[in-house]
């Protein structure tokens, strides 16, 4: 499986200080989990959580779903520390919050490879400023570790002095910006966190929104969102058999030495075979993940 293809369609933040939420996170179908050493811990548990994110990752106690650990910012007096305790342990990923340049992913990975973490360890770089997005572009290009962007939406919001509200207009040249940038470059980016708990027809809103925008997927804070992210992100049945029938009738034009095809009596071309096998990619791809 590529890496484009890993599903990541929901990412679920966890509380790094909380061992009851990390014992729970593995029986969650979560596609991928944050350890979270940042806002979800108090200062003076800093160094307690890091510990105890450390050991989870070492116990693969998580199995197939991919993990990674969320350091505290460049900018802060536990980031090093963090590094330190982060790379041997090798998760499958590191992420940092508050990626603004090229020159902050180069010092991520010097600090990476400087406390002997493995090469599967990859960057996952958010953005949540405005420098960081008008930088998307160049982050995307400062290292081949760097493997996904995390949307900081709530940070984000906050910097433009904008306001939540749903349809998240104040945010979408920023979101599609960084979408821009995240495929010119081949990597994946991912939606930032929905806050309401309460308004779940709010979030598979959004959850829809982000998919149509081309995110891979979502990041959670709660795992009452975990279904119907997954479901939003993923090729619905109807969609996969369609993309079945594109691809049947595609070689066998081919086959024939046809040069028209066409199916439900519309024309196809070679996009349209090229999203149809990505779609029946990606339903493998999950299926093999919930074996």
């Amino acid at each position: 499986m590529t890496d484009d293809l890993r599903p990541r369609r929901s990412v679920l933040y966890m509380p790094g200080a909380n061992e009851r939420a990390l014992a729970k996170a593995t029986g969650l179908p979560a596609d991928a989990l944050i350890l979270d050493l940042e806002d979800a811990v108090a200062p003076d548990a800093k160094s307690a959580a890091r510990e105890r994110v450390c050991a989870a990752v070492g116990d693969d106690r998580y199995g197939r779903r991919e993990v990674a650990i969320r350091a505290n910012g460049l900018d802060t007096s536990w980031y090093a520390d963090d590094v330190a305790a982060i790379a041997p342990a090798g998760p499958d990923a590191l992420l940092v919050p508050k990626v603004s340049s090229p020159g902050d992913v180069h010092a991520i990975e010097a600090a990476l490879e400087k406390h002997g973490a493995p090469d599967t360890t990859r960057i996952w770089a958010m953005l949540e400023t405005p420098t960081a997005v008008f930088n998307a572009r160049e982050i995307c290009a400062a290292s081949e570790r760097l493997a996904v962007l995390v949307m900081g939406t709530n940070d984000l919001v906050k910097e433009l002095r904008a306001q939540h509200v749903p349809g998240r207009a104040p945010l979408t040249a920023a979101l599609s910006w960084c979408v821009l940038a995240a495929r010119d470059a081949g990597k994946v980016i991912v939606d930032g966190v929905f806050n309401d708990l309460g308004d779940a027809e709010g979030f598979e809103a959004e959850c829809r929104q982000g998919r149509s925008f081309g995110f891979d997927g979502k990041t959670l804070i709660h795992p009452k969102q975990l279904e119907a992210c997954n479901r939003v992100f993923a090729p619905s049945e109807d969609e996969v058999a369609h993309a079945r029938e594109v691809i049947e009738a595609f070689e066998a034009a081919q086959r024939e030495g046809r040069g028209v095809v066409t199916v439900g009596g519309r024309l196809i071309e070679n996009l349209h075979v090229e999203e149809a096998r990505r779609a029946v990619a990606q339903a493998e791809a999950i299926a093999a993940i919930e074996d």
